[in-house]
Order: structure tokens, then sequence, then C-alpha cells
């Protein structure tokens, strides 16, 4: 088996577009949760708050290439080129060889796009169908316009799995390579921010209505939470076999050592704390190492009653009380990049010898397991090891484990 390690990443967030900004706002307690004036007018909708990224695809892509993109597409091309401009692989023949792919996810494509396909259904009129309709809206919209815009022609895994996309699309991608399919891989994961989206968790009671005070929400893990707020971006990380990174003189910025994913089998919606536990005990035995060689754990922390109380029960079933936090409330919950984004800022933090606290945890829920929970101000702690973990709609559940480098 090869030892795969990260040689670049990059995140367009809701606290900003490069990891000096997101950094910052880390630090600073910022949030990145508005209200959002455009959605007041949507009937029976509770929630009027997001996170969006400050992103014009137009500043950044020529318009030829746009043409096959929505919003999430855009997020997704745009972030893997930042990725790859750091990984020194922007423009380089290896992209072309068949031995890079592509693995990436989100939740959906771009929902704006199945306007178009609205009029063929009630009106029984196809006239505002258009040639890129579908090539937006498709679910594998974000893996495959980065397939074309970089001329890919190595292996291409898409994952559609809600919170869990680009955190299976990260693990998947390291096992191409811990394989041997595949040298490098592409992967991470982006959606963009829809009232459509919100509306999904709005009817499922999930979201937060604290409209009058955006700053104050989403509340991971505390007593006062009520709910999620849904943000967008993209993620995207450079992987590469050790040896393919060396023989570049690439930096390496850090190792992915363990993975797992697996299903509940139990509930659609609801999570299951038992399987939950197996899945991070598999990213542990996949990693050859014991629960206190984690020092830190980068948690889903949705700010939802279940979702909060069955992570934190199965993270202490695993870790015992090791310090944990939640960047969803600075960032709300980004759906398909959130595990890439949390990727990103679990490494950058653990190489930097930092982490940030859940922003707006106050009181810990006392239903909630006695995990360290990292709250208040960032907390200095010499990592080597460090755990990020999802958890989907469908139970599906996703954890990585990284190492900082020697």
């Amino acid at each position: 088996m090869r030892r795969v390690v990260i040689t670049g990443m990059a995140g367009l967030s809701p606290l900003g577009n490069d990891w000096q900004t997101i950094r910052d706002g880390l630090r600073q307690g910022l949030s990145g949760v508005r209200f959002m004036e455009d959605w007041q007018g949507v009937a029976g909708l509770q929630c009027h708050l997001g996170a969006p990224v400050q992103f014009e695809p137009k500043a950044h892509l020529k318009r030829r290439a746009l043409r096959s993109m929505g919003r999430v597409a855009a997020l997704a091309v745009y972030a893997t080129e930042l990725a790859l401009e750091q990984a020194g692989l922007k423009n380089n023949e290896i992209l072309r060889n068949g031995r890079t792919g592509v693995a990436y996810g989100s939740a959906t494509g771009s929902p704006d796009a199945l306007l178009e396909f609205v009029s063929t259904l009630t009106k029984r009129d196809a006239t505002e169908l258009k040639a890129t309709s579908y090539l937006r809206s498709m679910n594998h919209t974000a893996a495959v316009n980065i397939g074309v815009h970089f001329g890919l022609t190595g292996r291409v895994l898409t994952t559609s799995s809600a919170c869990t996309a680009s955190s299976q699309a990260i693990g998947f991608a390291f096992e191409q390579i811990r394989g041997g399919a595949q040298d490098v891989m592409l992967a991470g994961g982006a959606d963009e921010l829809t009232v459509v989206h919100s509306a999904v968790f709005d009817v499922l009671l999930a979201t937060s209505a604290r409209n009058e005070a955006p700053d104050a929400t989403p509340r991971p893990f505390d007593a006062a939470r009520d709910g999620l707020v849904l943000g967008e971006g993209a993620g995207t990380l450079v992987l590469e076999s050790l040896e393919h990174a060396q023989s570049r003189g690439a930096e390496v910025l850090a190792e992915i050592v363990g993975f797992a994913t697996n299903a509940d089998g139990h509930h659609i919606t609801q999570p299951n704390p038992a399987t939950q536990t197996v899945c991070l005990q598999l990213a542990l035995d996949s990693a050859g190492l014991q629960p206190n060689d984690i020092a830190y754990v980068s948690a889903h922390g949705t700010a939802t009653s279940t979702g909060d109380l069955s992570e934190s029960q199965a993270t202490y079933d695993v870790l015992g009380p090791v310090p944990i936090s939640s960047l969803k409330g600075h960032m709300g919950h980004t759906l398909g990049a959130c595990g890439a984004l949390e990727a990103q800022a679990s490494v950058m933090m653990m190489r930097e010898g930092w982490f940030a606290p859940t922003l707006n945890l106050q009181t810990v829920d006392p239903e909630c397991a006695p995990l360290d929970f990292i709250r208040g101000a960032a907390r200095d702690i010499d990592a080597r090891y460090v755990m990020s973990n999802n958890f989907a709609f469908g139970g599906i559940n996703t954890s990585l484990i990284f190492k900082k480098p020697d």
C-alpha cells in the first residue's frame, strides 16, 4: 500500500476564499451567516438565513467554459484551479497522462437549471430548455466540469451523498492512490446556496429561525440551539502518492493515514450512534492508531439536536474526552463542500498548532457526551494526528485522519 499525501488545498467559503482570510475569521470569531433579503417573499419559509460565498464566476472563468457550468460547478472548478496552483501542477502534463483523476461531490447540481425543465412538465412546452440545462443540473456536474476544464484523462469518481459528498470523495481518492490505480487525484466537493436547499431542511424543522440575529446562529452542541443554517462553498485537495510528490520536489502539507465510511442501515434522516461509532473505529484501524493518538476532532456539528447528540456519543465512545469543535458556527452547513473545507482547516490548524472554537457554543447541552468542547477562544494544541468526521442523510458516515508531516 502506498502512502498518500496532500500537496495542494484551496477553499471558497463564507469566511473567505483563501486560507489567510479564513484563518483570520476563525481566530476573530467572525460569522459568515447573513440575512437573505430575497428569501422573505417565499411563503411558508421559516429560515431566512444563509452563509453565501463572495464569488463571481465571470471574474475568474472564461465565458466559453461557463456554458456548461452552474454556480456549483464554477465554484468547484475555481477552487481546483487554486489548489493546483499551490501544488505546482496547474497546466502540468501530469494532469493528462491518465494517472491523474478526480473524485468530487455535491448534494445536487444547480437547482436553478432545473427550472428550465419545469415548463416541459407543467405546460408541455420544451422551448425554455437549453442545450446546457442538463449539464448544469446533473449531480456529477462538478466532477465532470473539473475533468474537462483541466483535461484529466484518469478516473472520475462522483459522490452525491449530501453532507458526506466531499469527505467520501477525499476518502475514495485516497484509496485510488493507496491501491496504485492513480498517482494523483483532485478531491473535494461543492454546493451552492439556494432557497431550495434551505426549504428542504425547513420542512423537516431542522433550520434555525433566529432571523433577527444571524451572528448568533447556528449553535452546534449548545443547549439553546434551534437548528442549522445552510451555506455554500467549494473545497479541493490535491492528493498524490508520497513517491510521486517526492519525485517532483513537491511540498507535503499533510498525510492522509486513515479513512472509513459505512451506513447506518437504520433510518433515512435519524442518525445511529452505534454505526457512527463503528465508522470512527474503522478509521482508527485503517490508520493503525490508538484513540489517544488523536489530538483533535473536527466535528460535523450541524446544530440539530439528534445530530449533535448522536455524534457526541459516538465520538466519546471511541476517543473519550477528546478536544473537539465544529466550524459550522462560523460557516453554516455548506453541504457537499463541508467535508473538504473542514479537512483543509483541520490540516492547516494542525500545521500551525492551534484549533478554532465552536462559534456560538456558550452552554453545552447536558445531553451531549462529555467531550472536551473548544469554545470561547482558539486553543493551542501540538497535534500529530487529527480526525475529521461527517454524517449525511441516508445514514452515511465518514471519518478521515490526517497526520502532520514528519
